[in-house]
């Protein structure tokens, strides 16, 4: 989702020693090299406590946000040694939450898709500087030297050039995963791997790539290249199987303040990078596959050396707002960061608006990792839930609070869309023309048709493959507006929709607020 960017870019990269058992606190851990040397030494028990905690800290969060339902694995050196679900799988229904619930991971799933690329990396069927034209020689941007030199790897760490969440808007629409790639083309480009833009699509095409060179569909590579081999039973990359497991959470949002289990997101099209559902006990396992550097109980599934790109600094996600600020990185795939005691550590969120919230915490140095799904819309929970145990494992205390901070983050990413929102209209506006010169055909080569159809004395506005139609509503002369809701535009979201006449009264362009992002916002009539 576009607004929730920050969410799902990184914190966190490379790896250092853990403390021995019979080692005794220090401030600073003086055994290893400068490069991966830590603030301080976290002895075992203080990692023992930290998980006794996690049931107190889930129930806190739960209290505190009300959200209907979360689950809760954690790792540490190769083992699961925690699993668990509270709240209810869906508002109104009594069937539970436990570690075998199926949640959809959102933009989880790039982490899984970084590792399934790079067990066809180890395997020698691609390579991650691999051309994305060389399999799917149609795909294409809007420089075709660029075109030609796009690769995995760079559409993986985000720094195609394409701008954030290009072809989102698309899917939000109704068009399916074939018409959002190819309207990637009419889309202007930043300066290429000099930027990081987090782009769903982007990454979806690399993706898709890689399944072409592999001779399978995204999802069954997934399966046979990660989901089979690590026994992920309770995972895939199909919606429709999500959708028949019996044990699933639905997804929820926040209506007159109470949760509702409203829309059921179907993220088909961009599969790769926002498609997989999972259960907190295989994620466990695919947890220890990363930590444990591509082994799992002691099977060699990842060659190291194809995984160790994914999981380091690759790109500048964040700079920092500051000169004290630590910057954030991005992999292929993963979120590479630095934590306040200098140990790095591995991170993703995840997000629906429509009603889901995901993240996980890596940190290689302790052979520890943490994730935590949950199945409603994003209000720092998962984060905070996360955070705070990663405080109590490496200082014995939570140093902040950490739902308070990101529901700061979080609330302007989730405020309504649009430049009339909170305004209210002119008290003597000018008058429209009649509804008939509105009515008509419009279009452009991205959004393809839109129409806006006379019923009475109002007019509907449809656009898209699934004809989503909205309610024009006068605001003042040729300027109208509608309210509207979806993944990128939150309850309360306004668009306006402006007609352009010519003196004579003919209409021949509207230019729609929600589409302008893409520069592709003015429909005309042909």
């Amino acid at each position: 989702m576009r607004r929730l960017a920050a969410l799902a870019g990184a914190l966190i990269g490379m790896v250092v020693a853990g403390a021995r058992a019979d080692q005794p606190p220090s401030p600073i851990d003086a055994t290893a090299p400068p490069s991966v040397a830590t603030a301080n030494v976290v002895p075992p028990t203080q990692i023992d406590h930290a998980i006794a905690a996690l049931p107190e800290l889930a129930r806190a969060i739960m209290d505190k946000t009300h959200i209907p339902g979360l689950a809760i694995s954690v790792v540490r050196d190769g083992r699961s040694v925690y699993a668990a679900g509270f709240g209810i799988r869906r508002v109104g229904e009594a069937a539970t939450v436990d570690a075998d619930t199926v949640f959809q991971l959102a933009s989880l799933s790039k982490s899984l898709a970084g590792t399934v690329v790079a067990r066809q990396v180890g395997l020698g069927v691609v390579a991650w500087d691999m051309p994305i034209v060389r399999t799917m020689p149609s795909f294409a941007l809007a420089d075709p030297w660029v075109t030609e030199h796009l690769s995995v790897a760079d559409m993986f760490s985000h720094r195609s050039g394409l701008p954030s969440h290009a072809g989102d808007d698309l899917e939000d629409l109704g068009y399916d995963q074939a018409k959002v790639l190819h309207g990637l083309r009419l889309l202007r480009l930043g300066p290429f791997c000099a930027q990081y833009a987090y782009t769903n699509f982007g990454f979806t095409a690399a993706a898709e790539a890689v399944a072409a060179a592999s001779g399978e569909d995204w999802a069954s590579l997934s399966e046979d290249a990660l989901y089979k081999p690590l026994g992920m039973a309770s995972t895939s990359s199909r919606h429709a199987d999500f959708m028949a497991r019996t044990n699933r959470a639905a997804n929820h949002v926040r209506v007159d303040g109470r949760y509702q289990a409203k829309v059921q997101r179907q993220p088909t099209a961009q599969t790769p990078a926002g498609g997989a559902s999972s259960s907190v006990h295989d994620m466990a396992r695919w947890m220890n596959l990363v930590l444990q550097g591509g082994l799992f109980e002691g099977r060699r599934i990842v060659a190291a050396e194809a995984l160790l790109p994914a999981v380091t600094a690759q790109v500048i996600s964040d700079s920092g707002s500051t000169r004290a600020a630590r910057p954030g990185t991005y992999g292929y795939g993963f979120g590479v960061g630095v934590l306040p005691s200098g140990r790095v550590a591995i991170q993703h969120s995840g997000a629906f608006s429509l009603g889901a919230s995901t993240t996980y915490i890596l940190v290689p140095s302790l052979g520890l990792g943490i994730t935590v799904l949950s199945n409603a819309a994003p209000v720092g929970a998962v984060e905070a839930l996360a955070n705070e145990f990663v405080d109590l494992v490496q200082f014995g205390t939570v140093t902040r609070d950490w739902l308070d901070d990101y529901g700061k983050l979080i609330a302007p990413m989730m405020a309504p869309f649009g430049s009339l929102v909170g305004k209210s209209p002119p008290p003597h506006p000018a008058p429209a023309l009649a509804p008939s010169a509105y009515a008509g055909t419009y279009g452009n080569a991205y959004y393809g048709e839109l129409t806006v159809a006379q019923r009475g004395d109002a007019l509907v506005l449809a656009l898209g493959p699934a004809r989503m139609e909205y309610v024009l509503r006068h605001w003042d002369g040729n300027d109208f507006t509608f309210a509207l809701e979806n993944e990128d535009a939150s309850p309360g979201s306004i668009s306006r929709a402006s007609f352009e006449a010519e003196a004579g009264g003919k209409v021949g362009a509207v230019t729609v607020e929600l589409c302008q992002e893409s520069g592709w916002g003015r429909f005309v009539r042909p």
